[in-house]
C-alpha cells in the first residue's frame, strides 16, 4: 500500500514581514483592492485546536495526537487582538467574525468578545460581531457570550442522523448536543442563528432534504455549503462537490422554494424562501457556491490567522507577519499603512480561476481552514 504524504502545515511559517512604508497616512475608511472591492469584513482565528476531526476540515489522519498545534506564545493575545482590530475598523470593517479551529475552545474567551464589543466604527455605530462554532460548548457558553456583547453564532451541523454526523465529526459526537446549543443560543438572543451544512457527495448529501425539512418553519437559516478545496489536507475531488443548483433541485421538489434578494452587496449566500400552497414562506435557506458559482468579484473579507498573519483570500498560499509588527516597537500609523499598502494590492480572486482539478494554482500549497477560519 503506498503511504498517503500530505504537504501540510508549515505554510504557518512562511509568512512575508511586511515593510512599513516610507509615507505614512491615516485611514479614510475608503480603501478598496485592485478590482474596486471595500475592505468591510474581518475573520479572526483565535485557535488552531478544535474537538472535532471534521473530514472536510481537520481529518485524523492529518491531525492526530502527534499533530503540534501552535505553542500558547505564538497566539496573538486578546489585547493584540483587539488592538489590530481597532485598526482595520478605522480602515472600514464593520463586521468582526471569530472563527478557529473552534473559537471557544479559547480560554477567556468571553474576554475577547467583551473587549471587541467596546469598539466602535468611525460614525460611532457597533460592529457586527459574530462567532462561528461546532456548538459543542454553546449549550454551556450561550449565556455568558451573550453579555459579553456577541450578537450572533453560526453553527456548523453537517447532518441530522447521527450516524452520519458522527462520520463527518469523527469523534463520535452527538447531534442531540449540537442541537441543545442552537435552542440555548436563540433563548439568550444570540441570533438570527444561521446553520451551515457541509455537503459532501457521497458522505452526507442525502441529508440535504432532511436538513431542510427539520429547520422549515424555524428561526434559524439553514446554509448549504460547496465542498471546498481549502488547504491541502482534506484530499478534496470535484467529483465529491454538490452543486448548489442540485441542493435547490432537491429541496425545492418537495418543498417548493423561490429565489429573494441578497440583504447587502457581496452576501456569500444566494437565498431562497420556502413557497408554501396558501403563499405564505416557513423561513429560508442559504447555498454558498464557492466552486460552481464564484462569488470574488464581491469579496470584501480580510483573515486573520491564529498567530497574526493577513491573509486576503481564503485559498492564499502565504500571509503577511503582522504579529511582528506588532510585537515590534512599530506604531498603530505605521501598522494600519501596511494593512492599507496591502488591501490595495489585493488581487485575489482564486475561485474565479479555478479549474476542475486546481492545475496551476498552488493546490498542495494553500493554507489550512483550521487555521484562518472558513
Amino acid at each position: 500500500m503506498t503511504e498517503k504524504i500530505i504537504p501540510l502545515a508549515d505554510l504557518r511559517y512562511l509568512n512575508k514581514i511586511p515593510v512599513i512604508p516610507a509615507r505614512l497616512e491615516a485611514p479614510t475608511g475608503l480603501l478598496a483592492d485592485t478590482l474596486a472591492r471595500p475592505l468591510q469584513d474581518l475573520r479572526i482565528s483565535i485557535t488552531d485546536r478544535c474537538n472535532f476531526r471534521c473530514v472536510y476540515c481537520m481529518p485524523k489522519e492529518v491531525f492526530d495526537k502527534d499533530y503540534a498545534f501552535l505553542p500558547q506564545t505564538s497566539l496573538l493575545s486578546f489585547e493584540e487582538i483587539t488592538r489590530i482590530a481597532s485598526l482595520f475598523v478605522a480602515h472600514g470593517v464593520e463586521k468582526i467574525r471569530l472563527t478557529g479551529g473552534e473559537p471557544l475552545l479559547r480560554k477567556n474567551v468571553e474576554k475577547l468578545i467583551e473587549m471587541l464589543s467596546a469598539l466602535r466604527t468611525p460614525d460611532g455605530r457597533e460592529l457586527d460581531l459574530t462567532l462561528t462554532t461546532n456548538g459543542s460548548l454553546l449549550a454551556r457558553k450561550a449565556q455568558a457570550l451573550k453579555d459579553a456583547g456577541l450578537k450572533r453564532v453560526t453553527v456548523s451541523l453537517d447532518a441530522l442522523d447521527d450516524t452520519v454526523f458522527k462520520q463527518m465529526n469523527d469523534v463520535d459526537f452527538s447531534v442531540s448536543d449540537v442541537l441543545e446549543g442552537i435552542e440555548a443560543a436563540h433563548r439568550v438572543g444570540l441570533g438570527p442563528i444561521k446553520i451551515n451544512m457541509v455537503v459532501k457527495g457521497g458522505m452526507n448529501d442525502q441529508e440535504i432534504v432532511p436538513m431542510a425539512r427539520h429547520f422549515k418553519d424555524t428561526p434559524y437559516i439553514l446554509r448549504f455549503i460547496e465542498y471546498m478545496d481549502v488547504g491541502a489536507s482534506n484530499g478534496w475531488k470535484m467529483d465529491e462537490v454538490i452543486p448548489s443548483s442540485e441542493v435547490v433541485r432537491r429541496i425545492h421538489a418537495e418543498m417548493p422554494l423561490e429565489a429573494i434578494a441578497a440583504n447587502y452587496v457581496g452576501e456569500t449566500a444566494g437565498r431562497w424562501r420556502y413557497v408554501d400552497k396558501n403563499g405564505d414562506g416557513g423561513g429560508e435557506i442559504g447555498v454558498i457556491s464557492s466552486v460552481t458559482q464564484a462569488f470574488c468579484s464581491d469579496c470584501s473579507r480580510a483573515r486573520l490567522s491564529t498567530e497574526g498573519k493577513l491573509y486576503t483570500c481564503l485559498f492564499a498560499t502565504g500571509g503577511h507577519d503582522l504579529r511582528a509588527l506588532m510585537r515590534s516597537d512599530k506604531t498603530d500609523e505605521e501598522i494600519s499603512t501596511v494593512i492599507a499598502h496591502i488591501w490595495r494590492a489585493r488581487g485575489d480572486r482564486y475561485s474565479e480561476l479555478r479549474t476542475a482539478n486546481t492545475d496551476g494554482l498552488n493546490a498542495d500549497r494553500k493554507v489550512e481552514m483550521s487555521y484562518i477560519g472558513g
